[in-house]
């Protein structure tokens, strides 16, 4: 996830200068600053660590791995080569973040944010839950549908050297690497205003960087199963949401319009219990996301993180593997306007045999 923060002192001082601007964006920008100042803080070198005879084993252990899957990035997939990810900073927290998604009720459309370097995002983070739970209960009063979720890393897009976080720690080795591979990807190219095209690159990067990791290590591809699952969990939530804007575009009353999403919405419950109790053999990976509310928000970050990654996976093997010559052509699609981005990736599937 990416979020461009490197002149929030600066635009917090001259906002208070606006007469027209709410004192809550202000109060905004100051919440991000203090939050950025207080991990950048918290920073360590990861050589000190790994040289400090108190610090934990185990931490030790990740942390090297760490830095061998950052050394992996920059010479294997053309990724940055800075001081991000050569540092480690425990926040004493389960998430760095927590990004509040919203949209209206019968509407996949998100509610964007937006900012002087990062241009319009989908979300708005915080870095407390109890400030977005605020955020989102606003929003709510409002009438629109509002998910909380909580994010272990994000970028600031090379602004400032992004750190290992103790809460990228909580999931196992590959998720790590993986995780390491998105946020450079973010560092490597961003789309100003573009989420779409922003995560679903990181996404690919990722997924492909994280293939070539395992086999660089001689570990076997990662499991079909889990991968297979994956995917068909994310392909009933996108058939979910295809549903519901067809539905939405319908022009039905609101009380039947309301009726007909909370229908859809059981009927994702019912596709997904059969498959896990079925072609699954009981995995249980996707019930606590199942068991929450699903609203229009909570259903966003599926099409945002995915609807391009099919198109990034066929440029890719246009360019015939080289990471470099795969960059460059992302970017220069990136440069286009959104429109004729939006097609040349549309088109990107086709043109692959």
């Amino acid at each position: 996830m990416p979020i461009a923060i490197r002149s929030l002192r600066n635009w917090c001082g001259a906002l208070t200068a606006l007469p027209l601007c709410a004192c809550s964006t202000v109060g905004y920008y100051a919440h991000l600053a203090h939050g950025e100042a207080a991990l950048l803080a918290a920073r360590k070198p990861v050589a000190r660590v790994l040289a400090d005879p108190a610090a934990d084993g185990r931490l030790k252990a990740r942390l090297q791995l760490a830095q061998q899957a950052r050394a992996f990035a920059s010479e294997r997939l053309a990724l940055p080569r800075n001081r991000s990810y050569t540092n480690y900073a425990d926040l004493h927290r389960a998430y760095a973040m927590w990004n509040v998604f919203a949209a209206p009720e019968f509407s996949l459309q998100p509610f964007e944010h937006c900012f002087p370097i990062a241009g319009c995002v989908a979300y708005r983070g915080y870095y407390t839950r109890e400030r977005a739970d605020a955020y989102a209960a606003r929003l709510r009063a409002r009438g629109m549908d509002t998910w909380v979720g909580g994010v272990t890393a994000y970028s600031t897009l090379g602004f400032f050297a992004d750190p290992i976080l103790n809460t990228m720690l909580r999931w196992d080795d590959d998720e790590l690497a993986a995780t390491i591979f998105h946020e450079l990807a973010h560092q490597r190219l961003y789309v100003k205003g573009d989420t779409e095209f922003n995560e679903s690159f990181a996404t690919f990067v990722q997924r492909e960087g994280l293939r070539q990791w395992r086999a660089s290590r001689g570990l076997p591809a990662d499991d079909d199963a889990r991968q297979r699952h994956a995917e068909e969990f994310n392909r009933l939530v996108l058939d979910t949401r295809e549903r519901l804007q067809a539905l939405y575009a319908s022009g039905l009353a609101p009380e039947a319009m309301r009726a007909r999403k909370h229908a859809e919405i059981e009927r994702l419950r019912t596709d997904h219990a059969r498959l896990r109790d079925t072609q699954w053999a009981g995995d249980t990976s996707f019930d606590a996301w199942m068991d929450g509310e699903i609203n229009n928000a909570k259903l966003l970050p599926f099409g945002l993180y995915h609807r391009w990654v099919a198109s990034f996976d066929a440029l890719y093997t246009k360019q015939h593997g080289d990471w470099a010559a795969f960059h460059a052509a992302a970017a220069a699609i990136g440069n286009a306007d959104a429109a004729t981005r939006a097609r040349l990736l549309r088109e990107l599937p086709a043109q692959v045999p």
